[in-house]
């Protein structure tokens, strides 16, 4: 799914809507992927010269892949991040980078949902971790 498809399943929007392309994999898993340009407002400061993709918006964009996930179950409700656990990053991510994560639910007990993800460039590990949301009526 493009961006425009995006829209209608998560609430984010430009320029927080931090995904390209995504695509639901099966009931529990999904992969999405996003290609850094340069200009996007988190890299301004950081760093000049040498600009990298804050781990903030790295887990960011993994929890947009896990809403991915969830399209069936997002009509109407925004999702809210309730932890993120165990994330590692592993290799900087910089403008020009096509990152790319593979997403799965593990556990739900709704309104929370339970997941985990890893986000690669070039097939190297950036980013893994778990994170969990509730899914709450808008």
């Amino acid at each position: 799914m493009d961006s425009m498809e995006l829209e209608r399943i998560l609430p984010h929007r430009k320029p927080m809507l931090l995904l390209d392309e995504a695509e639901k994999i099966g009931e529990n898993k999904g992969t999405a992927r996003y290609t850094v340009k340069g200009d996007e407002f988190f890299l301004q400061g950081h760093f000049p010269g040498n600009p990298v993709v804050p781990g903030v918006i790295q887990c960011e964009m993994m929890a947009q892949a896990c809403g991915v996930i969830l399209s069936e179950e997002t009509e109407g409700k925004t999702p809210f991040f309730t932890s993120i656990e165990k994330v590692r990053f592993k290799q900087p991510v910089r403008p020009g980078d096509t990152i790319e994560f593979a997403c799965e639910i593990t556990k739900s007990k709704k309104p929370f949902y339970f997941a985990s993800g890893r986000g690669t460039v070039n097939g190297k590990l950036c980013i893994e971790g778990s994170i969990s949301f509730a899914l709450i009526d808008r």
